[in-house]
């Protein structure tokens, strides 16, 4: 029973820390970018959009399409930065434990 009651501690822990993970993952923010950053997303950590922004070079009223598109490669870009940091900071919180593919924490 002693290695139940440490494996309870250790999971408590692990829940404090995973807390801690999702706070500061709300906190930081990272930049998508589109056309050598002429196209600009900030996303928190957690995905949550909090601005867009778009050199004036690129306002023209006849390549609206054209800027619509670089919106959504540098969405893109900033969402494929979330997940690759969010990774790397459960791979510090889980020590390089290897999960099974598909499987993603928190639940």
């Amino acid at each position: 029973m002693k290695n139940l009651g440490s494996m309870l501690k250790q999971a408590q822990e692990m829940q404090t820390k995973m807390a801690e993970m999702q706070e500061r993952l709300s906190e930081v923010e990272i930049v998508g970018q589109a056309a050598a950053g002429m196209v600009r997303v900030i996303m928190t950590g957690k995905g949550d959009f909090k601005s867009v922004k778009i050199d004036p070079t690129l306002v023209d009223p006849a390549e609206v399409e054209v800027l619509e598109d670089l919106i959504a490669a540098a969405a893109n870009d900033g969402r494929a930065k979330v997940e690759a940091y969010a990774q790397e900071e459960m791979g510090k919180l889980t020590g390089g434990l290897a999960l099974p593919p598909g499987f993603k924490l928190p639940f």
